[in-house]
């Protein structure tokens, strides 16, 4: 496959870093209202809250999770970085593919619950065990989905481990093979 040029590199890299970016903003976001959730009084603004944070979670985060990923797989495809020649790729991948699972397992479905919950019941919801376990489950998971989103970014600059010695490894698996 041919690589991309410069320019087209550029270009790819800024597309993946506005979804990591709206992805991060939006997380943050949801870190916010969740915890303005917490002292709301009135039935129907909590169902409001609980439905804005739905609406973000299906039609910003999920997208543009999904789009770094793939904007992500990309530039390891169309580059010299490649998908394992690098740690710091490598540890990217490992935890974006982790934090996309784990609000894929956990995080929406906690916000999906809440919204149905506090639909159904409004101000009650905050009685019920449920509506609490996973309130507090939306707002420890946002603050760990951030703060990796945040190291994400960071070993992204830093690009802190260097390449891998792939070419010491091959030699030794074939002298070993011998």
């Amino acid at each position: 496959m041919k690589k991309l040029n410069v320019k087209q590199k550029q270009w790819l890299i800024s597309i993946h870093v506005v979804f990591a970016g709206i992805w991060f903003g939006t997380a943050l976001c949801m870190i916010v209202i969740a915890l303005m959730n917490r002292n709301t009084t009135n039935g129907d603004e909590l169902y409001a809250i609980n439905s804005v944070m739905k609406l973000l979670d299906d039609f910003v985060i999920i997208p543009s999770a999904n789009l770094s990923l793939l904007s992500g797989g990309l530039l390891c495809w169309l580059t010299i970085w490649g998908f394992f020649k690098h740690y710091w790729v490598i540890a990217k991948w490992f935890a974006t593919v982790t934090l996309i699972v784990a609000g894929t397992i956990w995080l929406g479905p906690w916000t999906n619950t809440m919204t149905a919950i506090s639909a159904d019941e409004r101000l009650q919801a905050l009685q019920n065990p449920l509506y609490a376990f996973d309130r507090s489950g939306v707002i420890i998971g946002a603050i760990i989905q951030t703060s990796c989103l945040l190291a994400i970014v960071a070993i992204s600059f830093l690009k802190p481990w260097g390449k891998r010695d792939t070419k010491n490894q091959n030699q030794s698996n074939s002298v070993s093979s011998n």
